[in-house]
C-alpha cells in the first residue's frame, strides 16, 4: 500500500484545437499517487484513459496542447522540464506498457538486445553487462529459459511471453512508476490472471507504484487499490477501491458496477448504460454525463459539478449523490 505521495496531478488537459474551437479530450483531471500504490484508472472507450497517461509521458503528437497546474514526480515538478530533461526522466523515472507490444517492440531484433539497450542507455552499463541484466529481468518476468529466449526474436513469442517481455523493456531503466495501459486486454483469462499476478509481484518486490488503465472493474478489483472513475475526459468519482466499487456515489461509476456479470445473476439480462458517450466536439452543456443519467436534474443540465469530499480520499463530481449500492458481484 502507499506511504508517502510519488505522483500528483492537478488541472491535466488535453486538447485538439480544431477550426479556431477548443476540443478537451482531457479535461481538468487531477489525482494522487502514492509510493507502492496501484491506481485503476476506468472508464469506456474514448473516456481519456489512455491520452491522459501518454500526456503524462509526453507522448502524445504535438497537435494535441497539454496543460496542467500542476504535476509533481517524485517531490519535483515537472511540468516545465524542457524536453532534454524531461527524455531523461522518462523511463528512468517513469516507465510504460502498451495495450499492443508487436506496435512496440522492434520485429528484426532479438528481444535480449532491445532490453539491453534500454539498459546500456540508461545504467551505462557495458555490452556484457546489459546482456546478463537483460537475462535476469526475463526471468523476472517470467520468462521460461531466459537465456535462451533472450535470442528469440519477437514472432517466436506467445502473445503473453510478448506481453512480459514489454514489462521487461519498461523495467530494465528501474522506474518507480509503471503505467500499463489496458496490457491484457489481448490475452485470453489465464494468461491475463498471470499477468496480474506479475504486476502485483513486481509492486511488492520492486515498490512499484502502478498507473493501470482499464474498462474491467473485475480487474481492478483484483489489483487496484485505489480507483479513479473518467467519463467524457472528467473525472467524475475516486477513491479506495472498496468504497467505489461497493457504495458508488457517482451514477456513472454504479452503472459501471451494475455492468459487470454476476454469478448470482443466473439468466437475467446484462444491465447497460442507455446511450453513448459524447465525442470531444459535441459535448453536452453542463455534467457530461446528464444525457445519460437517471437521475440527472436541471442544475446538471447548466453547470459542471464540482468534486466533492465524501470521506477520506473519496472524492465525487456530482449535484445528486447517493448512496448507492453495487449491483454486481464485484468482491474487493
Amino acid at each position: 500500500m502507499s506511504g508517502s505521495i510519488l505522483l500528483e496531478v492537478e488541472g491535466l488537459t488535453v486538447a485538439a484545437h480544431v477550426g479556431g474551437a477548443e476540443r478537451r479530450i482531457v479535461d481538468e483531471l487531477s489525482f494522487t499517487l502514492g509510493r507502492g500504490e496501484i491506481l485503476g484508472l476506468v472508464g469506456e472507450s474514448g473516456s481519456g484513459k489512455t491520452v491522459a497517461c501518454r500526456a503524462l509521458m509526453r507522448l502524445l503528437p504535438e497537435t494535441l496542447a497539454i496543460e496542467a497546474r500542476r504535476v509533481r514526480f517524485d517531490g519535483a515538478e515537472i511540468g516545465g522540464l524542457a524536453e532534454p530533461d524531461f527524455a531523461k526522466l522518462r523511463g528512468r523515472g517513469m516507465g510504460m506498457i502498451f495495450q499492443n507490444p508487436s506496435s512496440h517492440l522492434d520485429p528484426v531484433m532479438r528481444i535480449g538486445a532491445q532490453i539491453a539497450e534500454t539498459v546500456r542507455h540508461s545504467k551505462g552499463l557495458s555490452r556484457r553487462e546489459a546482456d546478463g541484466e537483460a537475462v535476469e529481468l526475463l526471468r523476472q518476468v517470467g520468462i521460461p529459459d531466459p537465456k535462451q529466449r533472450a535470442k528469440a526474436y519477437l514472432h517466436e513469442f506467445s502473445g503473453g511471453m510478448r506481453q512480459r517481455a514489454m514489462i521487461a523493456v519498461a523495467l530494465a531503466s528501474d522506474p518507480k512508476l509503471l503505467i500499463a495501459d489496458e496490457p491484457t486486454t489481448a490475452l485470453d483469462v489465464t494468461v491475463q490472471a498471470q499477468i496480474l499476478r506479475l504486476l502485483q509481484d513486481l509492486r511488492d518486490r520492486r515498490g512499484l507504484s502502478i498507473i493501470f488503465v482499464t474498462h474491467d472493474l473485475g480487474v481492478v478489483s483484483q489489483l487496484c487499490d485505489g480507483i479513479a472513475v473518467l467519463y467524457a475526459g472528467r473525472l467524475c468519482e475516486s477513491g479506495p477501491k472498496r468504497e467505489v466499487l461497493l457504495a458508488p456515489r457517482h451514477p456513472y461509476s454504479a452503472g459501471l458496477v451494475a455492468c459487470q456479470p454476476a454469478s448470482s445473476a443466473g439468466l437475467r439480462r446484462l444491465r447497460t448504460i442507455e446511450g453513448q458517450p459524447p465525442s470531444p466536439g459535441a459535448m453536452p452543456p453542463g455534467c457530461r454525463f446528464h444525457p445519460r443519467c437517471p437521475s440527472a436534474a436541471e442544475d446538471c443540465r447548466s453547470a459542471q459539478p464540482p468534486l466533492a469530499a465524501f470521506g477520506p480520499a473519496h472524492d465525487v463530481a456530482c449535484f445528486h449523490p447517493a448512496g448507492l449500492s453495487a449491483a454486481a458481484e464485484i468482491r474487493p
